[in-house]
C-alpha cells in the first residue's frame, strides 16, 4: 500500500477481491455486534471505538485475517479461540479455511465489555 489509507473503505480496496469480501464481513460483523462503536483507522488498521477509545482492531494478511485483542477472563471462549491465538492478544484466521465469524463476534462483544470496565 503505497499511500496509507485514511478509511476502512480504502483499506479493504487494497486487498484481492476474495480477501475483500472476508474483511467486510469481519467489518459487518463486528459493527452488528457492537453497533454502538464507531469506525477509524489507528495504526493503519481498522478500528472501532467507543467514546475516542479503542475496542477492537482487525486487519488483513496475505495468508490470514487478525483480529485484535483477545479478550480475557472467559474460560470457553479462551478454549474456543485457542486454534487461533498467535500470541497473548492476537488472534489469526487463515484464509484458506472457514472464518469462524461467531468468534469474531464473541470477541467484540467481550471487547466492547472490557473497553468499559477500562472507561
Amino acid at each position: 500500500m503505497a499511500d496509507k489509507p485514511t478509511t476502512i473503505d480504502e483499506y479493504i480496496s487494497n486487498f484481492p477481491e476474495d480477501v475483500q469480501k472476508i474483511l467486510q464481513k469481519v467489518r459487518k460483523t463486528i459493527h452488528t455486534a457492537i453497533p454502538e462503536t464507531e469506525e477509524t483507522m489507528s495504526y493503519d488498521m481498522p478500528t472501532f471505538t467507543l467514546n475516542g477509545k479503542y475496542v477492537i482492531y482487525f486487519a488483513g494478511w496475505k495468508n490470514h485475517v487478525s483480529v485484535y485483542p483477545i479478550p480475557a477472563g472467559d474460560e470457553a471462549f479462551a478454549a474456543r479461540i485457542e486454534p487461533y491465538k498467535s500470541d497473548k492478544s492476537t488472534a489469526k484466521f487463515p484464509l484458506n479455511k472457514p472464518i469462524p465469524y461467531d468468534l469474531i463476534e464473541e470477541m467484540a462483544m467481550f471487547q466492547l465489555m472490557e473497553a468499559a470496565e477500562r472507561a
